[in-house]
């Protein structure tokens, strides 16, 4: 897949959750244009087209990043703050989809810009209705700003 061609940007350091949401996203079909990174570092090289994604435009932004809070390296807050602040990409909905509950976290990623925050289900047929209910709104049904 060409990096240019991303539509879903997954940051997510647990594989077993990556791998049940990309089984979610392919049931229906939403896929086929999906990028997973395993931390918050890799994910701001992507989304701002530095170290080993230097070759892609930053015009090319995802239709969605679905972010994890508790990453290595880079927190997910601290992704999500870099992307909110700067002009070429806080447009770029970000849904946070983490195990986290903590009030704080919730109301710290809704001041930053988050545009949704959902705490991952427990058990395995929760977690893929959630992830594909997430998909199918955010990629068939919200309009994003152009």
């Amino acid at each position: 897949m060409e990096n240019n061609e991303v539509e879903i940007l997954l940051v997510e350091d647990n594989s077993d959750d990556a791998e049940l949401t990309i089984r979610a996203l392919k049931k229906n079909n939403l896929a086929n244009h999906l990028l997973h990174v395993k931390d918050g570092a890799e994910a701001l090289e992507f989304i701002f087209c530095i170290g080993r994604y230097s070759d892609r435009s930053i015009e090319m932004k995802p239709k969605i990043i679905l972010l994890d809070l508790n990453m290595p390296k880079i927190s997910g807050i601290d992704v999500l703050r870099r992307i909110k602040a700067d002009e070429l990409t806080k447009t770029i909905p970000v849904i946070v989809l983490t195990s986290s509950k903590e009030s704080p976290d919730v109301q710290t990623c809704y001041q930053l810009g988050a545009n949704s925050f959902i705490v991952k289900p427990v058990g395995f047929e929760n977690f893929i209705k959630a992830v594909a209910e997430l998909g199918l709104y955010w990629m068939l049904l919200n309009l994003p700003p152009r």
